[in-house]
């Protein structure tokens, strides 16, 4: 996932898509929501996502159109289709135009997330649903940190922050970066409220677990090259 994973959901449905991004946030993601094909359509010209959550019953335009003009432009973000439409007819149209995966509403919060996670994780070639580093675990599924097989117990602000920095392990980010992985660029934000994070983290994980990148923000991991 990307450092600040980003997902579009394109959702007319008002309490549908408050609920989504509620339930995402809580998982470390980070939601933009757009009501409208037409607005959408402008939205994945302009913007990277890591991926798209789309109805297929939308205003100013067609689900189904925007998941083909998606494709039509060689952009292989994971799509995931949400729709009301359960006929087998409707599915395969919609996975033939280039969907990833599809679940038909309602649904499970707890589901949508699982789909989602696999299919990013199959997007980037990572089979194993969990992340290591040393012998620190981190299982987004189940929301579990573990040391050394040992329960890690972490505020949603620290896990979020750890989250980030392991899906990028060999990656720099830097301080904006992981404020906006973890806060979704919502509020007022202390400006050594990451710092505070990493403290933690590190009395937790291990002094050296993070390192500081000088001038810039941390990294989990030996730089890539």
């Amino acid at each position: 996932m990307e450092p600040t994973a980003r997902i579009l959901l394109v959702e007319d449905d008002v309490m549908l898509a408050d609920a989504v991004r509620t339930g995402l946030k809580e998982q470390a993601w980070r939601v933009d929501w757009l009501a409208d094909a037409a607005s959408a359509r402008l939205a994945l010209i302009d913007h990277s996502y890591s991926a798209v959550l789309l109805d297929l019953g939308l205003p100013r335009g067609n689900g189904l159109e925007l998941l083909k003009f998606v494709r039509s432009r060689y952009d292989t973000t994971p799509v995931l289709i949400l729709t009301a439409r359960d006929k087998l007819s409707e599915r395969i149209s919609g996975l033939d135009a280039g969907a990833d995966d599809y679940i038909v509403k309602p649904f499970q919060l707890d589901e949508l997330a699982a789909r989602l996670r696999a299919v990013l994780r199959r997007c980037q070639g990572r089979v194993s649903p969990v992340l290591r580093h040393r012998d620190v675990m981190v299982d987004p599924a189940k929301r579990l940190v573990t040391r050394a097989g040992e329960a890690v117990a972490l505020s949603a602000h620290e896990y979020r922050t750890l989250l980030t920095l392991m899906e990028s392990r060999g990656r720099a980010l830097s301080r904006s970066q992981l404020e906006d992985a973890v806060y979704g660029g919502d509020g007022t934000i202390e400006s050594n409220t990451i710092a505070v994070y990493i403290h933690q983290l590190r009395r937790k994980l291990g002094e050296d677990f993070i390192n500081t990148v000088h001038g810039y923000g941390y990294r989990v991991g030996e730089a890539l090259e």
